[in-house]
């Protein structure tokens, strides 16, 4: 009985160490991780001057995971699929400083994204983002929606979302839910709309 309830305990240990939140500050970035999904929730960090020249190709910047804590995707995951690794914290935001940049290649700052969203709504998003940064300190936030898709292990997001905030005026600049989908579809809305698909609350800058 003694040796059932330790596997027990056990079990339960691990069941709720796999399905936690876990956190992690890349200094430039912060990220709310799960590894249930194996994926972010959720990546948050302030921009101000975003941009800058450093060549990621020519760095030969390649996407990994350095926390052994993670059950982060695999570049098998993505091995054969339609899905780019669309980065939450984007890389060229961080461009004036190529050891920065090389920081937002990680598995778990990125998310599956069709070719359509990645490289089409939310990079023109993203290049906006970057304009507005030129002017003033920008907090940003962004993740995933997840439903029962996968490639491998890894869960694929039926929507991504992104808010953008001034941070003197407290002000929200912007707020999208993005379908990830073949043809992506951008939603405008404000904060409770988007707290209201995700059921859960989003903590902005103070």
């Amino acid at each position: 009985m003694k040796n059932l309830f330790i596997a027990l305990v056990f079990i339960f240990a691990n069941w709720i160490v796999s399905n936690a939140q876990i956190k992690i500050d890349k200094g430039i970035y912060k990220v709310n991780f799960s590894n249930e999904f194996h994926q972010p929730r959720y990546v948050s960090y302030y921009l101000y001057k975003g941009g800058g020249e450093c060549d990621r190709d020519a760095k030969h910047f390649s996407f990994k995971n350095d926390d052994d804590k993670l059950n982060c995707a695999t570049d098998e995951d993505y091995k054969g699929t339609k899905y780019d690794k669309g980065h939450l914290a984007n890389a060229e935001d961080f461009a004036s400083d190529c050891s920065k940049e090389e920081l937002t290649f990680r598995y778990y700052n990125c998310l599956p994204q069709t070719t359509n969203l990645n490289r089409g709504i939310w990079k023109k998003i993203d290049t906006k983002v970057r304009e507005w940064s030129q002017k003033e300190k920008l907090y940003i936030i962004c993740g995933g929606f997840f439903g029962d898709q996968k490639i491998g292990s890894a869960a694929v997001p039926s929507y991504c979302w992104k808010v953008v905030q001034s941070v003197k005026s407290k002000k929200v600049l912007f707020c999208g839910w993005f379908s990830n989908t073949a043809k992506a579809v951008l939603d405008t809305m404000n904060i409770t709309e988007l707290e209201g698909k995700l059921k859960s609350h989003i903590v902005l800058c103070r």
